[in-house]
Formats: structure tokens, sequence, C-alpha cells
């Protein structure tokens, strides 16, 4: 019997743990190993931000989704890592804290013989002072506890505006190098479209902060796009949008800290300015969670485990040289650790190998542009690649990973929708192949294969979130044929 552990029960972790359950069944223990009794689906997070949904909406406790597919669940938090075991404990294992019921502080060794890591980020909020949510008027939507703050605090603005207050809105980036530009341009078209629902938008001045290098970046370093048979840069769409909806906008700008309800940021051409606001929601920067790992003898590997930013090393290409000469070839296809083929990374745990986006420099060499994205699709379709690998080593008694499934080569969709309900809203849909751009083999068109780079812009979108929405919240909560439905 193979004994198989999961650490996190987010978008990766769930999804391999959900996978690794069927295809292994009752032959094999799997069990999953996160602090969370929750399962929360984060894209809909925007719609909790704004009032249109309802916690339970996209919330729902794990216990007994586990318990009827018998994964065993354990309420705790990975300590450290031991590959290698240690003169007590043969197997490698990790050190948990409970984090609830009587066990709750104690510490206990969790052995496996294979072990995926599915932690996702930290939450990086400290890395720019000040920018800690409920403090300088700032909001986040990255938990639903967050969002939940996001909404209460937005429906006190628009109290003010009612009574006619001019207010200042500042939606984007809260650190040099952060990532995730997509739920925050999201949120930032909600939130516009609620202060329209509510005939205040003539109240407000809505900013646009990020440190992409264009709008549309999204660090995944733009693209090309079909929208309605003509093809528009990232760029240009992102303008539109915003030009469309009267929002302001401030590019390649680096926040380096929030202090009296204003941001200070530094541009890429050395200017230092700031922009005060009434209501802010800037995403933090990512980072691993800063764990250890130990050899048999006690010895700290840590390296061996994790690059620098406390993501798990895979089987990426690490090797430092200059942008340009980074390629597609260096992305995981596998996401196995190279030092120890049991432990594997999906999803945004794994440490990237390479900025996608062009690595830039201020005139006074503060780093300004957006760390690589590996949220949605590329976490459960990572994840999935680690479930069927795994599956194929326990059932054949092999450690060689045959299943693939490279950034640099698959395909992901993303919308962007404003609005609730079937007739009110609009989406933007984009679809791109490959994610991390291939410029050798397609040269002329931002390194994408224009034929399945796709954008729209209508209710069609809007339509489509929706139906996402739901359709993911049933394939996490393991209804019947769950398994169908693609990641």
């Amino acid at each position: 019997m193979a004994k198989i552990v999961v650490l996190g029960a987010g978008v990766s972790g769930h999804t391999a743990v959900s996978f690794l359950n069927k295809t292994l069944g009752k032959d094999h223990e799997v069990i999953m190993v996160s602090p969370n009794s929750n399962y929360q689906w984060i894209p809909s997070n925007i719609w909790l931000g704004v009032g249109r949904m309802k916690r339970k909406h996209l919330v729902f406790p794990l216990a007994p989704i586990y318990k009827k597919a018998k994964i065993k669940h354990i309420l705790a938090k990975a300590i450290s890592f031991h590959p290698e075991g240690d003169s007590q404990e043969e197997k490698g294992y990790i050190l948990v804290e409970y984090v609830s019921g009587d066990n709750k502080g104690k510490q206990e060794k969790v052995s496996y013989d294979f072990l995926v890591n599915g932690t996702g980020p930290k939450l990086n909020f400290e890395a720019t002072p000040g920018l800690i949510p409920e403090t300088n008027n700032l909001v986040s939507v990255c938990t639903y506890t967050h969002a939940e703050h996001a909404w209460h605090e937005l429906d006190k603005l628009i109290q003010r505006m009612k009574k006619g207050e001019h207010v200042k809105i500042l939606v984007g980036s809260g650190h040099a190098l952060a990532t995730c530009q997509g739920a925050a341009f999201e949120y930032i078209l909600n939130i516009d479209h609620e202060l329209r629902r509510y005939k205040v938008r003539d109240k407000a001045t809505i900013t646009w902060i990020s440190n992409e290098y264009e709008l549309g970046d999204f660090g995944v370093d733009g693209g090309v796009f079909n929208v309605f048979g003509e093809q528009l840069t990232s760029k240009e769409l992102g303008e539109m949008v915003f030009n469309d909806r009267d929002i302001k906008w401030i590019k390649r700008a680096g926040v380096y800290k929030i202090e009296n309800n204003t941001a200070f940021y530094e541009t890429l051409d050395g200017v230092e300015a700031s922009e005060s606001f009434d209501f802010g929601m800037l995403i933090p920067s990512f980072s691993g969670h800063g764990f250890k790992a130990f050899d048999k003898n006690g010895n700290e590997i840590t390296e061996k485990l994790f690059a620098p930013n406390g993501f798990m090393k895979v089987d990426a290409d690490y090797t430092k040289r200059p942008y340009e000469e980074w390629t597609v070839q260096d992305w995981p296809e596998t996401y196995q650790n190279p030092s120890y083929a049991n432990i594997f990374a999906p999803g945004i745990a794994f440490a990237p190998p390479h900025a996608i986006s062009k690595p830039r420099k201020s005139v006074n060499g503060r780093a300004i542009f957006p760390a690589p994205p590996r949220t949605g699709m590329p976490s459960g379709i990572s994840a999935k690649v680690v479930a069927d690998n795994i599956t194929d080593m326990v059932k054949n008694n092999t450690m060689t990973a045959s299943h693939k499934g490279s950034m640099g080569n698959m395909g992901a969709a993303c919308v962007a929708s404003s609005g609730y309900g079937l007739f009110r809203g609009t989406g933007i849909s984009m679809t791109m192949t490959p994610i991390v751009p291939d410029y050798k083999k397609y040269p002329d068109t931002g390194g994408r294969e224009l034929k399945n780079t796709i954008g729209s812009y209508g209710l069609a979108g809007h339509w489509l979130k929706l139906a996402l929405h739901y359709m993911f919240i049933y394939k996490a909560k393991l209804k019947p044929f769950w398994w169908l439905i693609p990641e």
C-alpha cells in the first residue's frame, strides 16, 4: 500500500487529492493535510467583494466531501520537510502542527511514499510597508474573509457618495514585483459597474496602478489577440476597456510603501510620486511559506527543495542567464523535485525558472515588472499531471514521470466579468496558447498561436464566467461525474 500526502486544499491541492483518490482507490492511502476546513472558489471572490455574492455561494466545508470520498483530512499546517526521514522514521515525512480540536498546537510527523506540495503562495503583504488590509483605507479580495470586508468598506463608500461626497479609488499592484493583475483588473471593472448601478459613478475618480510595462501585460508579456476578426494587442484591448469606462491608469509603477491612505511609488524612468485614495485594493507580492527542510541527520537542506523565494524547485532549468536567452523549454513539465523524485509541486507552489514579462529596473535600480502567474487553469492542469504521474508510479512500481504539461505548450483561458445576473454584465474573455510565449515558433504574433489566442468583449463572456463558477463549484464538491469537467 502506498501512502500519498497532499499539502494544501486550494485549487492544485484539492485537484490532486481528488484525482489521486479516484485513480488509486482503496488499495492505497490518500491524505490531505491543510489548515483550512473550507474550500473557496477564489475567482468568485470578486463578486463577493462587490456584494453580488454571499460567502455560501463560493465557500463550502471540506469535511463532508472528504468523508464521503474516504479521503483522510488532517487539519494542520506544515512546519518542516524531512524527505529522508530521520533516525526514528525511515520514510520521508512532514512535520505538521494541528490547528484545531484537542490536538491544537501539537506537532506530529506525517510520513509518506509520495508528497504533493500544493500549499500555494504566502500573501506577502508585509513586503510593502503599510499594505496590510484594514489599514490605510485598504481592502483585499485574495481570500473570502478579505472580500467580505472589501464589500463592507465599499458599501460604506457608496453611502458617502450618495450624500454627494467625491471619492478616489485606487486598484492594482501593491508591490513592484506583484503578480495576479488579472484579479485586480476584474475587481476594478466590477467596482465601476456597481457604482454605475448605484448611480454614483460621477462621484468617483477610479485609477489603475500597475507594475506592467503596458496595460494587459498580466505577467505573461501581454499578447496579440484575434478579437472579432481583427488583431488587437492586449495593450490596445486594455486601453479600450479603461477609456470606455473612464478609468485612469498609471503603469510601469513600483509601489514601495503605503502611508496615510497614500500609495508611494517609483516609475521606471525614476520619477517618485504618490496617489492618495479613499478606497484601495492593491495586490501583494507572493512568496513561498518559508518552509525549512532537513536531511536524515538533521542538517538543513532547504536549498535542495526550495528556491530563494520559498517556492519549491521542480524539473525546470534554473540556470541564471540573460532574459533573452531563456526559452519555453526552461519551464517544468512534470513538477517533480530534481533531488527527491517522490516530491511534486504543482500550481503556485512551484518556483518559476524565470520571468515571462521582461525584467526591467528603474533608473534608480528598483526592479519593476510582474512576476509569472500560475493561478487558475495552470494550477488545475499541473495538479492533474502530478496525480496521473503518481498513479502510474504506484501502479507500475516506477519513479519515472511520463505525463507532461508545460506552460510552454499549455493553453489557458481567462475571463474577467463585471456585473452579475443573466442580462446585466460584460465579460472580457481571453484564451492564449501557449501561456509562456514561444517567440521562435510564433515570431509575428507575440509568441503565441493566433488561431487559439482569442479575445472577446460582451455579454457572452459574462455568461461564460457565470457558467464557470457553477461548473467548478460542482466539480470541487466531487458531484457525480465531476472528473469529466476539464481543468
